[in-house]
């Protein structure tokens, strides 16, 4: 094995997932245009969707950002008004952020994104299932090292 192998494309790991994430939003932006948010606003909203309120710190957990990225998001989603942000009455350094019946509204048209998404997606139910599996154990393992250099 030549010592620049490691520098071939085809053997860099990080690119295809890459490229997947990229094509994957892309599939993602006409149905998420009609609904007036980006992914990342999609992603926070569906915790508010199943959450109602939490805080920016458990949001930016959850969704594996930080609060750089954060901020503008929750920012934007509450200029939109769908959600709420305020102070925690325990502590005002933290922001607790909470869906408004507006929020709640975008629900009933963001329902179908998931099954449109799917029909994008040639993948049976056992290959969904694994990738994400896959994924998500990437996605653990690189929180943990990022978490370790902190």
């Amino acid at each position: 094995m030549d010592k620049y192998d490691a520098l071939k494309l085809e053997n860099q790991l990080r690119f295809p997932l890459y490229a997947c994430a990229r094509e994957v939003v892309k599939k993602y932006r006409p149905y998420l245009d009609e609904l007036d948010l980006t992914y990342t606003q999609y992603i926070a909203m569906m915790v508010f969707w199943e959450k109602g309120k939490c805080s920016a710190k458990e949001l930016g957990e959850k969704l594996f950002l930080d609060s750089g990225t954060l901020t503008p998001v929750l920012k934007s989603l509450d200029k939109k008004g769908f959600v709420k942000r305020e102070r925690s009455s325990l502590d005002e350094r933290l922001l607790d952020v909470s869906i408004t019946e507006k929020g709640m509204e975008l629900r009933e048209r963001a329902v179908e994104v998931p099954f449109k998404i799917a029909k994008c997606i040639d993948l049976d139910g056992e290959e969904t299932k694994t990738l994400y599996q896959t994924l998500y154990k990437i996605l653990l393992q690189g929180s943990e090292v990022l978490s370790d250099k902190s």
